[in-house]
């Protein structure tokens, strides 16, 4: 039965789980695979006695919180299925949410449909080297994040055949990237993404030179050739997804959107791509300039956010590591624009689109957060937060609701996108045998 069209909360996760292990205590365990960088609890719930493991991890981006609601949809199936699972000799293991601090951040916001500045208006979107799946790819050897080495720790344990991480994204389609490929997950993928109206995305900014293997399906390549455009050194061998290759296994991450456009299932050739590659690129580097500035005379004002780890802390972190990609990431747009190898489809060139549009509004978003933590004052320099604020404010505006109406994106609800990520997880698995 469908609930309220809203996401569950860290700790209301944690409590059905606690619940399910309550009602099926011969079958359902919970224990603690570690902490966070605050102190909070990492749970682990466990479903089955089997030998062979899958590892479903939610929230392992803060605000992609749909993933809440599908492990606790996949652990109620499980105890359904038990008998089945017992003649499969399988264990489910659900790590119930990755990065807590970062979610209860996101959590501010309103719970379900929500107008599109007002849900960039309370995201928290972390530094790349403080999200704990990519950390490894950033941070130095022996320098792991306390999520990150909880969740190696739970990997090297339970050697699990097939990881599955539950990602979102704001504004696009659904898709699933993949490390070693499945064959034949593309068909029932778009069979469920088809039966619940979200569109199958046939082009993503992360996947750009991926491997195709189906509709939405995507494979990374091979001895680390090139994975995005974008400015950053996204090196999926240092992040967590590639540790279950250690012991045979592999990772899923399998991504649905709030907002969905059918402008990301068009596979047809851009007509123009140089040229309106070219315009994102000048865009970035707009907005890019306009959030340094805005960003350099918030700073007085914002003073010290809090010690590290605070909300104020890793708001500013996000804020200056949005704001710090802008030249590299227009520059690699401008390489885009140079060359389109390989020819980009109107589907690449919108995911390249919504990219662009994002960033800024993530930033304005965090940063609008920290000046909320300013008096208004009437005079100068204590009026500067209200007019930071009120400029901010009629940006993000402005710039939300014209990333959703460029794009005729429409509200996914909450129920859709968990049943999407469930379902494909369970056809992963049953490909895998």
């Amino acid at each position: 039965m469908r609930g309220p069209d809203a996401y569950p909360t860290v700790s209301g996760v944690a409590a059905a789980a606690r619940l399910l292990s309550a009602r099926h205590p011969d079958l359902c365990r919970m224990r603690l695979a570690g902490e966070s960088r605050a102190g909070r609890p990492l749970w682990l719930l466990s479903v089955g006695h089997g030998r062979r493991h899958v590892l479903v991890v939610a929230g392992p981006h803060p605000d992609e919180q749909a993933g809440g609601g599908a492990v606790l949809w996949l652990a109620e199936q499980a105890v359904a299925d038990r008998h089945r699972m017992a003649d499969a000799d399988l264990t489910w293991d659900f790590l119930l949410c990755l990065d807590p601090d970062g979610t209860l951040l996101n959590e501010t916001g309103p719970a379900g449909p929500r107008p599109p500045a007002v849900h960039f208006r309370h995201t928290y979107r972390p530094a790349a080297g403080e999200q704990p799946e990519r950390a490894g790819s950033f941070r130095a050897a022996g320098d792991e994040l306390p999520e990150t080495y909880a969740l190696l720790a739970v990997i090297d344990e339970l050697r699990p055949f097939l990881q599955c991480t539950l990602h979102g994204t704001d504004v696009g389609g659904s898709s699933v990237r993949l490390t070693a490929d499945i064959p034949g997950l593309a068909e029932p993928f778009g069979k469920y993404a088809a039966e619940l109206d979200i569109p199958v995305q046939a082009g993503t900014y992360d996947t750009l030179f991926w491997q195709g293997s189906g509709p939405g399906v995507y494979v990374l390549p091979p001895g680390g050739g090139r994975q995005q455009p974008g400015g950053e050194p996204a090196k999926a061998g240092g992040s967590t997804w590639c540790r279950p290759h250690r012991h045979g296994g592999m990772t899923a991450l399998v991504e649905v959107p709030m907002w969905a456009t059918r402008r990301v299932a068009d596979a047809a050739p851009h007509p123009e791509p140089s040229h309106a590659v070219a315009v994102m690129a000048a865009r970035l580097r707009k907005d890019g300039a306009a959030l340094t500035a805005t960003l350099d005379r918030a700073l007085p004002v914002i003073g010290s956010p809090g010690e590290p780890g605070s909300s104020g802390a890793q708001l500013l972190s996000g804020v200056r590591d949005a704001v710090g990609a802008f030249a590299a990431l227009a520059a690699e747009y401008d390489r885009l624009a140079a060359d389109p190898q390989p020819p980009l489809t109107m589907a690449q060139v919108a995911a390249l689109d919504i990219t662009s549009r994002r960033i800024p509004l993530r930033a304005a978003g965090m940063l609008l957060r920290l000046l909320d933590e300013q008096p208004l004052g009437d005079g100068d320099p204590a009026a500067e937060p209200g007019r930071l604020r009120g400029r901010l404010e009629r940006r993000l505006d402005a710039g939300a609701r014209e990333l959703v109406s460029t794009l005729d994106a429409r509200w996914v609800p909450v129920y859709d996108q968990v049943e999407l990520q469930a379902r494909t997880v369970l056809a992963a698995v049953d490909r895998l045998g």
